[in-house]
């Protein structure tokens, strides 16, 4: 029913991708994965929050009491984010993409995905997936998010990328590694989420078809080899 309603949302309005992303929004429910898959296959190249979704619900039984909660109340409030300030905000693409990596920080901080994967490192390793972070979009946001997570998650997530790197370009990834400038680093979303450094947060590529591999592997080096000590447990309440 989900693929049949898209395909109609599709047909409706084929000239406007963000007009058939606002009906689908107001049809759909606050359960289950089917408000982010409102934003597949659109022109703004949103792409990545329904598969972010469905990784999460098919991991949600091997989550303890607070995995299982985090699972229920992030997803929740991304799904009631996105009807409520889709219909507020500017239909440039532009603006959507702000508003959907804001909503993401907030809710990833509001419900403590730090903690939450402190505890379920092995189960969430399937979020961290190199391939889907080109086109930039909600997949960089979520590892920018998770390298602020604390010395043990910042060097789990790079090695996890680095080695995925690696499988798809081979001998490319180490040798870029250290050969390109660190860009400028997010300033802090809220006094509740982690501080992002240059350190460690990944530059988002400036085109769908040509990432920029030597930055985003520039950041992973220093997220792997030179990132400061702190605190996992106290730096968990990172929108």
């Amino acid at each position: 029913m989900d693929a049949l309603r898209e395909i109609w949302i599709q047909r409706q309005s084929p000239s406007n991708p963000l007009k058939f992303v606002h009906i689908c929004l107001v049809s759909s429910g606050d359960v289950g994965c089917g408000t982010f898959q409102c934003f597949n296959n659109n022109s703004c190249e949103i792409q990545g929050l329904h598969h972010i979704c469905l990784t999460l619900l098919h991991n949600a039984g091997r989550y303890d009491s607070q995995g299982k909660s985090f699972v229920k109340d992030a997803l929740r409030c991304m799904a009631l984010g996105l009807r409520q300030r889709f219909s507020c905000v500017s239909r440039r693409c532009s603006a959507v993409k702000e508003m959907v990596f804001s909503l993401q920080r907030e809710c990833y901080s509001k419900h403590q995905l730090c903690l939450a994967l402190q505890d379920h490192m092995d189960t969430m390793g399937s979020l961290v997936q190199f391939h889907l972070m080109f086109p930039p979009g909600p997949y960089v946001e979520l590892m920018n998010f998770l390298l602020q997570c604390g010395d043990e998650v910042r060097l789990w997530v790079g090695r996890r990328l680095r080695g995925q790197c690696e499988q798809h370009w081979g001998a490319l990834c180490g040798g870029l590694g250290g050969t390109c400038s660190l860009g400028q680093s997010h300033p802090p979303q809220h006094t509740t989420s982690p501080s992002p450094t240059a350190e460690g947060t990944l530059e988002q590529p400036t085109s769908a078809d040509e990432p920029d591999v030597g930055i985003a592997l520039s950041k992973l080096d220093n997220a792997t080899e030179s990132a400061p000590r702190v605190s996992e447990r106290t730096n968990v309440t990172a929108s």
